[in-house]
C-alpha cells in the first residue's frame, strides 16, 4: 500500500538486520494504527529489542522502510526521531544515575528542543508517586522508581508514539499497575504505543493487536484472542521463560 494511503502512524516495510551470520531481524513488516497500543512478543533472543534499535535509529537496518506519518525515518538520526514525536524506553533503564530526577526531566526537554515540559513533568512525577523525589540522586532510586522516571521523561514531552521494552521487568506490581493504567489513559487520549514485554496479562488485556516473533521472524500477528489460540505462538513461547501471570 503506498504511504500516502495508509492509515498508520508507524509502517515497517521488510526490515532486516544481520550480524555477521546471525539473522536478528529478518524481513518484518507490520503496521500501527495512530491512537492502539500493540505488542510484540517472542522468547529472549528472537529480535524484539533488536527491531526496536532499527526503529530508532539506534541500529541501521540492512534492509527495509521504516515511515512515520507517510515519511521514511530509517537511517535517521535519534534526536530527529524524537523531535518528531517519537519517545522510547530501554530494556536496561537509561536514565542519568549521578544527576538528580529534575535534572533528568530537564536533560530530556533540551534533547527534544522543549520548552514547555515543567508543568507535565510535575504532573508525571506527581502521578507516578515520585514528587518526594524531585531533588534526590536518580541512581539512590528503586528499580520501579527508576522505570518510572524513564518512562516520565518521555511522558513529559508529549510523544504521539511511544516505544516500551520490557516497561515491567524487574517491578512489583504497585508500579506494574501503575504503568498499565498510565497507557490505557494515554490510549484513550488518542496515544499510540509499541510495547515489548513478556507478561501476558498485561499484554493481553492493553493491546489491539500482537506481533509475535522468534529467531529474527514475525511469525504471527492478530488481535490478542487470535494470538492466543495460535499453534506457533504456542510452540514459540512455550517453555521458553514468558511470564504468564
Amino acid at each position: 500500500m503506498p504511504a500516502e494511503a495508509s492509515s498508520a502512524v508507524l509502517a515497517v516495510e521488510g526490515l532486516s538486520k544481520r550480524f555477521g551470520g546471525v539473522v536478528a531481524v529478518d524481513d518484518c513488516s507490520f503496521e500501527i494504527e495512530r491512537g492502539s497500543v500493540v505488542g510484540i512478543i517472542g522468547p529472549n533472543g528472537s529480535g524484539k529489542s533488536t527491531l526496536f534499535n532499527l526503529l530508532t535509529s539506534v541500529l541501521r537496518p540492512d534492509a527495509g522502510v521504516v515511515r512515520y506519518r507517510g515519511e521514511r525515518i530509517e537511517g535517521l538520526p535519534l534526536y530527529q526521531i524524537a523531535r518528531q514525536g517519537i519517545g522510547r524506553t530501554y530494556q536496561s533503564v537509561k536514565i542519568f544515575r549521578d544527576l538528580s530526577v529534575w535534572m533528568n526531566l530537564e536533560i530530556a526537554a533540551m534533547g527534544r528542543g522543549r520548552s514547555d515540559w515543567e508543568v507535565p513533568a510535575r504532573q508525571w512525577l506527581e502521578r507516578f508517586g515520585l514528587t518526594h523525589l524531585v531533588n534526590d540522586t536518580s541512581d539512590t532510586l528503586s528499580i520501579g522508581q527508576q522505570r518510572l522516571l524513564e518512562l516520565a521523561m518521555n511522558l513529559a514531552m508529549s510523544p504521539d508514539l511511544l516505544l516500551l521494552d520490557e516497561p515491567l521487568a524487574g517491578v512489583n506490581p504497585v508500579v506494574r499497575d501503575t504503568i498499565a493504567d498510565a497507557v490505557a489513559a494515554l490510549r484513550r487520549e488518542g496515544k499510540t504505543f509499541l510495547i515489548i514485554e513478556h507478561h501476558m496479562n498485561f499484554v493481553m488485556r492493553l493491546c489491539d493487536k500482537i506481533v509475535v516473533m522468534d529467531h529474527g521472524e514475525k511469525i504471527a500477528e492478530g488481535v490478542p484472542e487470535a494470538i492466543r489460540r495460535d499453534e506457533r505462538v504456542i510452540n514459540a513461547l512455550l517453555g521458553k521463560g514468558t511470564t504468564r501471570a
